[in-house]
């Protein structure tokens, strides 16, 4: 009898201890002892179908993480990524699909501006993590308004701001043409420059054009503003109609400088399509490393990007920065669950999604900064000026100036 009542208090203490173990647990939607499901809409078909790459890096990102790590903190990873055609009314069915349907955890990496936007006010009402938007609109770092969005990239406004500031700076005198997409983006970018050039912005752009993400061609409005005076183009196009407004600029034989923003400076879907001789001279905007510029060649985090891609993403195109920036948003995201620890509620990724310091991307520059907080949710804090030699982008050292 005395043996069967130890046996009952070490059965008794070993359930007890089971309990308290799994209490230390603590699971939002989508995670399991085994699995963690995150969601995500990129533009896999439609218009602007290069941010697909987007998300075919992040897919193979984790499935890296999950093979060679066994997931993190013992538990695979599941990324869905779901087509939104870059058409806003889907990619809020489809988010919705992910949250309802799916039931993942967290919107981590979704691609796009206007498409992100639209499912922003379902996800913050509904309380599920918005995470690294690939956008530049400031209305992913509205704390007050929506707490649970973040962006990934620098806002457009902010970008726009610093080339105005170097273009007042350098060429206080330019004739300023202006090209964007009708949508936030694009009105974002033109309003940073505005802001960027103070009180000299209404005398010193002196046209704007705008078109529509479903325009077959952008030729007529490239017309317009080479016809306009102006001696220098702030092209803030974007995917297909970047390279095709610097083909047709320099076909037009306008050969005002020209001006891209971080979003148009990939070697292989804007300046191989656009033409790397209408493209040098080109002004352009870095915050991570080019895998493919010998500039890189000896670098570690480069170097094991590179075998990434051969095992994961064979026959892709390493000079498309797309998939390294989706690499790098599955690099983020790894390190936020393995500091979330058990505790995978949506409220503690989110807490740690929005309490970064000193992080380190493997595919940052040196010097960019890394590091947000709940008061501000802004993740990329500096740029790197370049200039496309032909061949290249180099750091940019020259003014802007013929």
């Amino acid at each position: 009898m005395k043996r069967l009542a130890i046996l009952a208090l070490a059965i008794t203490a070993s359930c007890g201890s089971a309990s308290a173990q799994s209490s230390d647990k603590k699971y939002g939607p989508g995670v399991t002892d085994q699995e963690i499901k995150l969601g995500q809409t990129a533009a896999y078909s439609g218009p602007v179908s290069t941010g697909a790459a987007i998300g075919r890096g992040a897919l193979a990102y984790f499935e890296k993480v999950n093979r060679e790590k066994g997931g993190v903190n013992g538990r695979k990873i599941k990324l869905i990524s779901l087509d939104d055609a870059y058409s806003p009314p889907k990619a809020y069915e489809q988010t919705r699909k992910l949250v309802e349907e799916d039931g993942v955890l967290a919107i981590a990496g979704s691609v796009g501006s206007p498409t992100g936007i639209a499912a922003q006010a379902y996800l913050n009402k509904a309380g599920v993590p918005q995470l690294f938007q690939i956008s530049g609109n400031r209305k992913f770092n509205d704390p007050k308004n929506s707490p649970w969005s973040t962006a990934f990239f620098i806002p457009n406004f902010v970008e726009g701001q610093i080339f105005g500031k170097l273009i007042l700076k350098s060429r206080p005198n330019a004739k300023i043409a202006v090209l964007h997409p009708q949508d936030e983006l694009g009105r974002e970018y033109l309003a940073g420059l505005r802001s960027g050039l103070g009180d000299k912005a209404d005398t010193m752009i002196v046209k704007v054009a705008t078109y529509e993400s479903s325009s077959p061609t952008i030729d007529s409005q490239v017309a317009q503003l080479s016809s306009s005076g102006a001696d220098l183009f702030f092209n803030a196009a974007v995917g297909k109609f970047a390279a095709q407004s610097i083909r047709a600029a320099r076909s037009m034989g306008w050969n005002a400088r020209m001006i891209v923003p971080s979003i148009s400076n990939s070697v292989a879907t804007i300046i191989r399509p656009a033409g790397v001789e209408n493209a040098k001279g080109l002004i352009g905007a870095q915050w991570q490393k080019d895998p493919t510029d010998p500039e890189w060649s000896n670098d570690k985090d480069v170097k094991d990007y590179l075998e990434f891609a051969r095992t994961y993403l064979p026959g892709a195109d390493l000079a498309d920065l797309a998939y390294a920036t989706g690499y790098m948003v599955g690099n983020l995201m790894e390190e936020i669950l393995r500091r979330c620890g058990d505790d995978l509620t949506r409220e503690s990724v989110l807490k740690q999604a929005t309490n970064l310091k000193g992080i380190s991307l493997e595919l940052g520059l040196p010097g960019i900064t890394y590091e947000n907080s709940p008061e501000d949710h802004n993740l990329i804090r500096n740029l790197r000026i370049v200039e496309f030699d032909g061949v290249k982008w180099a750091p940019f050292a020259a003014r802007i100036g013929n």
